[in-house]
Parts: structure tokens; C-alpha cells; sequence
């Protein structure tokens, strides 16, 4: 039935439907940017409107646990939609990989590294607790041996990890490409060698399959069309990963 469902939703991906229905979407707050752009595309093409919610993937999957009427849920990471298919027959998927990035809007604080700690006071991450990319930064520190917490300032999410970096509230801070191009024409960076955390697999889980909407959301995804939109931001395919 899922199978003959998505190959109904490749097909609005080309055709618009005659009548458009809405999908509501549960999206990791990194993947807020390219993710608006998404949504407009898939409208241009199929007539479906996708509304979004933002939030740090932890809080979203509260919110589906409780009962928050989502249709899709993008993750910023593999465990939370897998945990909630475990309790259904649905299949999660990684729809793209994220990619970090250590910045600051100081000019000469950062180049091919993370600075000596004595030459900077507050470090912004996204929470580990509720967000894969602050997991990813902790991983990145450990591996260059800098375990302190100490200097950590931590935001609910990544959009919040940028604007402690972008407000001064911190000197430099650990976001997402997609967030980093944003400030790009200002500060310094470094994006983080890959081999220095796991790789950000982000999954997707469709939650209602009884929703034509949703189902031609989570086919358009997988689109040429959305890769493209996503590999602009920054992110990787899945097809990318060695």
C-alpha cells in the first residue's frame, strides 16, 4: 500500500493535482532555510502547500509523542524517527547530511582550527540534549581534546547557537553550513573536517500515510529538484557519503 501511495506521489511531483490539500511538517530548526525554499518549490509543482513548524528535533519528537498532529517529521538526526518507527510499520530515511562549521564574527579568531581556549570566553553549541548538531560539536571538541564546559554557552537549537555567535553573546559558536552561509561575507570560520564527528545523517518519517499531501512531500524530497535545493544549501546527499 506505501508503495503504491509513493508511486501516486512521484507522479504529483510532475502533475499538480486538481485539488490541493496541505501537509503539516515538523522541521528540524537547522534545516529551516532550505526547507521554506522546499516547501514553495513543492507548491509550485503539485499545488500542495506544506506548513512547517520549527523546533530542535528533541522537542518535535516530544511533541509527536504527545500527540502534535504532524504529518512529517524531518529530523536533524537517524535515532528520533527511527524510535518512533519502532513503534509502527513506517520506514525512516535520510533525506540529507549536515555539515559544521565553528564561527565567529570576530575576523581573526578562527581560521584552521578551533582557537586555544585562553583566547576566547564563551563557546555557543546547540544543546546535545535535544539537538544532533550540538552532539556533533561535542564530538568535535572531545576529539581535539578540549572537554571543558566551562566556556559552553548552550542554545535550544542551532538557529540559537548562531545568534549568541552573531550577537556577541558568545565569541564564536558551532552552526550549520546552511547557517553559516547567512554570515558568510562576515567573521572567519572553519568548516569542521568530517572525520572529526559522525556524520549527520538526517532522517525524515512520514507519519500519515492515509495523506496524499504528505506522501508526495516525503517523494518530492527524494526529487532531483529538492536535491538540488539542499546540495545549494550546503547538504549533502545521502548518495555522497563514502
Amino acid at each position: 500500500m506505501y508503495q503504491r501511495l509513493l508511486h501516486i506521489a512521484v507522479l504529483t511531483v510532475v502533475s499538480p493535482l486538481l485539488y490541493a490539500e496541505s501537509v503539516t511538517v515538523a522541521v528540524a530548526s537547522n534545516f529551516a532555510t532550505t526547507s521554506n525554499a522546499l516547501a514553495a518549490d513543492f507548491q509550485s509543482r503539485t499545488g500542495h502547500e506544506a506548513v512547517l513548524t520549527f523546533a530542535s528535533s528533541g522537542k518535535l519528537y516530544a511533541q509527536i509523542k504527545q500527540g502534535a498532529p504532524f504529518d512529517v517529521f524531518l529530523s536533524a538526526d537517524q535515532a528520533k524517527p527511527q524510535l518512533l518507527a519502532n513503534e509502527t510499520e513506517k520506514q525512516p530515511f535520510t533525506y540529507a547530511i549536515g555539515r559544521l562549521v565553528l564561527w565567529s564574527l570576530d575576523e581573526g579568531l578562527v581560521s584552521d582550527g578551533l582557537p586555544d581556549h585562553t583566547q576566547y570566553n564563551k563557546l555557543a553549541l546547540a544543546n546535545p540534549r535535544f539537538a544532533p548538531y550540538g552532539v556533533a560539536a561535542e564530538e568535535v571538541l572531545a576529539a581535539l581534546g578540549q572537554t571543558s564546559r566551562s566556556k559552553w554557552v548552550l542554545g535550544e537549537n542551532i538557529n540559537q547557537a548562531l545568534q549568541f555567535a552573531a550577537s556577541g553573546a558568545a565569541d564564536l559558536g558551532f552552526i550549520g553550513y546552511a547557517q553559516w552561509l547567512k554570515v558568510n561575507d562576515r567573521g572567519s570560520h572553519w568548516l569542521i573536517p568530517a572525520e572529526l564527528h559522525k556524520p549527520i545523517r538526517q532522517d525524515a518519517l512520514l507519519l500519515d500515510p492515509s495523506n496524499t499531501s504528505a506522501v508526495a512531500f516525503v517523494a518530492y524530497l527524494q526529487s532531483e529538484a529538492a536535491l538540488k535545493i539542499m546540495h545549494r544549501d550546503g547538504y549533502l546527499a545521502p548518495i555522497e557519503l563514502p
